[in-house]
């Protein structure tokens, strides 16, 4: 066989494997060092390859990125950061209709400043913002629908572990993916406030009627929102003004959670050991993951594979819009079967290269990947968002049926937003000067 068949029959095997209910990582691994093998022919030459690509992989200090921004996520979702913004945010749009769905939304947009993970807006979220929307009369279906679907602000708006993801498989700058979301982040969080209140006239029923809900029972304060805005703006303000690297800003954004979080009296030892452990458990999953998608890149690399898809999309006449609207509907489609970084470890090796070879910008690229991909967290039957706040309101009587039900209309405004982005690349580059 040759190495170019031996490619393709692999990526055959790995979707075999993960149908099959192989771990990916283990998947990626194992597939990609049997192919190495056939290619090579001598088994000690494939393992010597996947000993130097494990240690190349996360033995770089960019790695660092990732355990340091997941700790900092942790330690603000632990701290109340997130209830408090809900307070203050929801306050001051108490008399609109519909005005409670665009506070969750906004909340979620300042949250995801700070955190950069899906999940853990989805379950702050699904506590804090389904019970008082419930309790002003909203359909249930709409308040869980609101809270998945502006969970997916997580992974848009920087900084975003997905987004992070992309940079380690491209070599992308992860400082210019970060700029580069804020655009279709804060496009995305306009288009679903417009849906929320266009709803609010056309269909009142199902919302609060305007002023229903009466005064609380204590101002909440804005100075509350201080410590959310202090770690967004030294964070991203560092990257962006160039004051500190991406890892650096990591560091500094988690030492400042937890101070914040100490000096608040919201986390002591026992919660911090606990958002420790928790930061280990998922740096090692996904320093797994990239361990996978480093082996599988590189045997693709030696295959030809890259190059033979490269030179059909060249040839093919789609031009760079249209191989990015197939891109993109495959990504939706792998959506409904596959989690996230699983389809970014699989699918964006294969792809790169053909957006290069067309001339799209990575950064442009980057941003209408994760954009695809974080559509499939509100699509059935995966859909990780549906399932974190379904799993979170289980003992309120909420189904799985009515979080899928509730999301599928933000999920139709965020592909909206995708194509929006497509077609018209400046929302992602002009604030990168490109």
């Amino acid at each position: 066989m040759t190495n170019l068949v031996v490619g393709y029959l692999s990526l055959i095997a790995i979707c075999v494997t993960i149908y099959a209910g192989i771990h990916i990582a283990v998947a990626l691994s194992l597939v990609s060092m049997l192919g190495i093998w056939l290619m090579m022919g001598q088994p000690h030459l494939a393992l010597v390859f996947v000993a130097q690509a494990v240690t190349e992989s996360i033995a770089n200090y960019l790695f660092g990125v990732v355990p340091l921004f997941i700790l900092m996520g942790l330690v603000v979702a632990e701290s109340g950061m997130g209830r408090d913004t809900f307070a203050v945010v929801s306050h001051y749009l108490r008399g609109v209709r519909g005005g409670l769905g665009v506070a969750t939304v906004l909340s979620n947009a300042i949250f995801a400043a700070v955190t950069g993970i899906s999940i853990a807006s989805a379950a702050v979220f699904a506590r804090i913002a389904v019970p008082e929307m419930v309790r002003a009369g909203y359909d249930r279906r709409i308040a869980v629908g609101v809270v998945a679907g502006s969970s997916v602000l997580g992974m848009l708006i920087p900084p975003s572990l997905l987004m992070i993801f992309f940079a380690f498989l491209t070599d992308t700058s992860i400082g210019d993916l970060f700029l580069g979301g804020v655009g279709p982040g804060l496009l995305l969080t306009a288009a679903y406030s417009l849906y929320l209140l266009a709803l609010g006239r056309l269909q009142p029923h199902r919302l609060e009627p305007a002023g229903k809900r009466g005064e609380p029972e204590a101002r909440p304060k804005r100075r509350m929102l201080l410590p959310v805005f202090a770690l967004a703006a030294l964070v991203l303000g560092g990257i962006y003004a160039g004051f500190f690297t991406p890892t650096e800003a990591g560091a500094i954004g988690a030492f400042l959670a937890i101070l914040f979080a100490m000096l608040m009296r919201r986390i002591g030892l026992r919660e911090a050991w606990r958002i420790t452990l928790e930061t280990g458990h998922i740096t090692a999953s996904i320093s797994l993951l990239i361990i996978g998608a480093t082996i599988y890149s590189r045997m693709l690399s030696l295959s030809g594979v890259p190059a033979s898809l490269t030179a059909w999309a060249a040839g093919s006449g789609l031009g760079p819009i249209g191989v990015m609207l197939l891109f993109s509907l495959l990504l939706i489609l792998l959506g409904t079967i596959l989690d996230s970084g699983s389809i970014l470890l699989v699918t964006v090796p294969l792809a790169f290269p053909i957006a290069m070879q067309l001339g799209i910008d990575p950064v442009h690229f980057g941003l209408v990947t994760v954009i695809a991909v974080e559509i499939g967290l509100l699509t059935p039957p995966l859909g990780l968002s549906v399932f974190v706040v379904h799993s979170t309101l289980r003992d309120t009587g909420v189904t799985l049926g009515e979080v899928f039900r509730g999301a599928l209309p933000f999920a139709a405004v965020m592909t909206a937003v995708l194509l929006a982005v497509i077609f018209y690349p400046p929302i992602v580059l002009a604030i990168i000067g490109r």
